[in-house]
């Protein structure tokens, strides 16, 4: 999939575990979990929002695009 998930990365620069994570943007860790591995089809805006405000950090933080192989 072209679009990456960067959540990990933001997680461990923060030091912060998922369901800590999960718990302020109001998510379940399974959720967070679909969105960490990359099974997501779609992140509202409202969660993306929720995501940068706990992180404070930019969407492009978060979502990456990458060239498919092949």
């Amino acid at each position: 999939m072209p679009i990456v998930v960067r959540i990990d990365v933001e997680l461990a620069k923060r030091k912060m575990s998922v369901g800590e994570f999960a718990e302020k943007v109001g998510l379940t860790p399974a959720n967070v979990a679909v969105l960490k591995n990359g099974r997501a089809k779609a992140v509202r805006f409202s969660t993306l929002e929720a995501m940068c405000r706990v992180l404070g950090c930019q969407p492009g933080d978060l979502l990456e695009w990458v060239e498919d192989e092949g």
